[in-house]
């Protein structure tokens, strides 16, 4: 009895481990969909989880990633007398700084004080690091890919876009991350006839480039569509989706640009959502296959003074977006609940300001520009929250996220490591 007993145990803990455990390896989780399925603790003492540690990460709004012990983000440092970026590795039991490597000058054209009142754009990186295994990939604001080792901080192999891909940058310089996805890295900001690139991330070497787009500063999405994987750039002729392990145009979504586009888009199901700021708005396609291939087809759009998403990219769960919509909205701009296929706002509530927004254990992870961490109901009925806590000074427009039964977070100033295990 005692033997059976110990292996129902053993076969518990077995069956339970993935829940508890899961690393977040890149800009909008390893599934691309700001989605964890880790189990948290959802029941917060007043003063908020247990803080493990906090760690300085001066300057910027790059998110932070999660792989092997290892937590990596980008930050501005002084080196060599000069501000430079750097890829940054902090212990993820302690925060304790393992490396930190320049990118390379930045001076990040267009660009504001991150400490100014008025909340202009900030002077720091704006990309996140993905990982895979041993390696980290870093695209710097110069349009530079790096490959790293993730235990030294080596550079493996790099990719001058500008250079070899007759690219050109854009105001603000570049903010969209590496996208990992199968054996190849996605990126955009290539020249003509080699704007949007998937790169061997064993290598570097190219695996196909092609169209003739200009770039934004939004991070491409992967997502498998009618049976087909395929990457989704958002350039500032719109959506444009390519197969993604071939390159090969698959369909198009023409939508509006002006100034800056810099959210993700959403796919669920055979739908697409994007949105900008800066007078454009928000709308969704439905994606279809015929004999001829794929095409897209424009379901709602909603001017900017009705929905908008700046930058923060909000999650989709059984057919609803929630996330923070709202333009300049600085410490005020509202969580919203979204129906994807119409565009209809079901609720909104105000006060959070454009951070990020992910989905863990089927609720709500929210980070408001102030730094306050809010745990909610995703509800269509209506907000619901659940827990909040006061977790880091300085400016947030980064999105959190969970790895191993932790939250976490960064603003312009720290990072910081709650403890949410079940």
């Amino acid at each position: 009895m005692k033997t059976k007993a110990i292996l129902l145990m053993t076969l518990a803990l077995i069956q339970a481990a993935p829940l508890f455990a899961a690393d977040w390896t890149q800009f909008r989780g390893p599934n691309h969909d700001s989605t964890s399925t880790e189990k948290i603790n959802l029941h917060w003492p007043a003063a908020g989880p247990k803080k493990l540690w906090t760690a300085p990460t001066p300057a910027g709004f790059s998110s932070m990633v999660e792989s092997g012990g290892r937590v990596f983000t980008l930050v501005l440092k002084n080196v060599g007398g000069a501000d430079q970026e750097c890829c940054l590795a902090l212990d993820a039991n302690t925060g304790k700084e393992l490396w930190a490597t320049p990118l390379g000058s930045a001076k990040f054209d267009g660009g504001g004080n991150s400490g100014a009142p008025d909340n202009k754009g900030g002077d720091g990186p704006r990309s996140t690091p993905s990982v895979d295994g041993d390696r980290v990939y870093v695209i710097s604001s110069r349009l530079i890919l790096f490959c790293f080792d993730a235990a030294k901080g080596s550079v493996v192999w790099k990719k001058d876009l500008i250079t070899q891909h007759a690219g050109k940058n854009i105001t603000w310089e570049n903010a969209a991350s590496p996208l990992i996805d199968g054996d190849l890295v996605f990126m955009a900001g290539g020249g003509p006839g080699q704007s949007l690139l998937g790169i061997k991330k064993k290598t570097g070497e190219v695996v196909w480039k092609g169209q003739s787009e200009t770039m934004t500063h939004s991070t491409p999405t992967c997502a498998t569509i009618l049976g087909v994987r395929q990457v989704i750039f958002f350039t500032q002729s719109g959506l444009v989706s390519m197969e993604a392990k071939t390159g090969q145009l698959l369909w198009k979504y023409p939508f509006r640009y002006s100034t800056s586009t810099a959210m993700t888009p959403v796919v669920f199901g055979d739908i697409v959502y994007c949105s900008a700021g800066y007078g454009v708005g928000a709308g969704a396609c439905k994606i279809s296959k015929g004999v001829t291939g794929f095409s897209a087809r424009q379901l709602w759009f909603e001017p900017a003074n009705i929905l908008n998403n700046h930058w923060s990219t909000p999650v989709c769960k059984d057919g609803f977006l929630y996330g923070l919509f709202g333009f300049k909205e600085y410490g005020k701009c509202p969580l919203k609940c979204v129906e994807i296929a119409t565009g209809h706002e079901v609720w909104a509530k105000e006060g959070f300001g454009p951070g990020g927004t992910i989905i863990v254990d089927g609720k709500l992870l929210i980070l408001g520009d102030a730094g306050q961490i809010v745990l909610a109901e995703a509800n269509p009925k209506g907000y619901t929250e659940l827990a909040r806590a006061e977790v880091l000074n300085g400016k947030c427009w980064s999105t959190p996220m969970v790895s191993e039964g932790r939250i976490y977070a960064r603003s312009t100033k720290e990072a910081v490591c709650l403890d949410v295990k079940p």
